[in-house]
């Protein structure tokens, strides 16, 4: 039975070698739809990427790399950008070449069709699937959930820490988990991350007041300065000359006020090397498997942050008094 991760996870698995390992295998892929994984070593002047399966050539035609919309065309940049990369496909015949060998005719299409179909489809809001980082931009990351399929997870889904950029976070080729936030009409999922972070209060219990810690300076305003000590966690500082939007602080915890959802700092020192980026879930997400609703703000808070995942294809999130 096929499982439907993002491209790059089976390429190392037994599994996957032995699916590819010889002539009879690769026919065995092909008679049980197997979804397997190699590496494009070229794209040729035909837009067709090739592949060697351990000593067998292979080749994906231009029309079998990607799964396009009804009525839409698959850009030649997508096409390209496979080669040097894993790629997922399923086995959808063989030729005889011009040499005499025999070479097998890959599809990814087809693997993503199944995907869509037995994955993709499933999907309701508030599940929690594995992803891969594909590439990112100033509004957010894009993301791989299964088979080289696609989805956005905005910069402000990522974490209640705010960031100026993805690449605070993240690096392409990540492996995370994400929650699946809506499905809109046309199909296209969108997912965030924030919610597997932990809440405030999670977050605020691995630190007390009188305490000296690291953390990173996101923002310097004429009030103060706020400092992430952890991904769903930040502070305010008191105004201190010579801090800059991503340095590294070692400050003092002033105060924890739960019921206000701050924490005050003071900021002892700080320097122009970044922080090392680091991230810890604190769900699960072997055994969570749905998220119905996360409350983010502590019981007894002024302010309530939470988010309902509604099963009707959307997600709220609410914050206000």
């Amino acid at each position: 039975m096929n499982t439907y991760t993002p491209e790059g996870t089976r390429i190392v698995t037994p599994e996957n070698r032995e699916a590819l390992s010889s002539l009879r295998a690769l026919e065995r892929t092909m008679e049980e739809g197997v979804i397997a994984e190699s590496v494009a070593l070229l794209c040729d002047e035909d837009l067709s990427l090739h592949f060697d399966l351990y000593g067998i050539p292979a080749v994906m035609p231009r029309e079998e790399v990607q799964q396009a919309e009804e009525g839409e065309a698959v850009k030649d940049i997508a096409i390209l950008t496979r080669v040097g990369k894993p790629v997922c496909f399923q086995i959808i015949g063989f030729s005889r070449r011009a040499d005499g060998q025999t070479e097998a005719i890959l599809s990814r299409r087809a693997a993503q069709a199944e995907c869509r179909s037995r994955f993709i489809s499933t999907l309701l809001p508030g599940d929690v699937i594995p992803a891969r980082i594909t590439h990112l931009e100033n509004f957010g990351a894009f993301v791989d959930i299964g088979c080289g399929i696609v989805s956005l997870l905005s910069i402000d889904c990522i974490s209640v820490s705010r960031i100026s950029h993805p690449s605070d976070r993240f690096s392409v080729g990540d492996s995370i988990y994400t929650v699946i936030k809506r499905i809109d009409e046309e199909g296209r999922i969108y997912v965030t991350h924030r919610e597997l972070l932990g809440t405030w209060e999670e977050n605020a219990a691995r630190f007390s007041a009188g305490q000296t810690v690291t953390g990173t300076v996101r923002s310097v305003e004429n009030y103060g300065i706020f400092i992430e000590l952890l991904p769903n966690l930040a502070g305010l500082a008191e105004p201190k000359e010579g801090v800059c939007p991503g340095d590294t602080a070692a400050v003092y915890i002033k105060s924890i006020l739960p019921e206000k959802m701050k924490i005050k700092l003071i900021v002892i020192d700080s320097h122009a090397a970044p922080r090392e980026r680091r991230f810890e879930y604190f769900v699960d997400p072997a055994r969570t498997q749905h998220l119905p609703r996360w409350v983010y703000s502590p019981a007894g808070a002024s302010k309530t942050v939470e988010t309902i995942f509604d099963e009707k294809n959307s997600e709220k999130t609410i914050e206000g008094s």
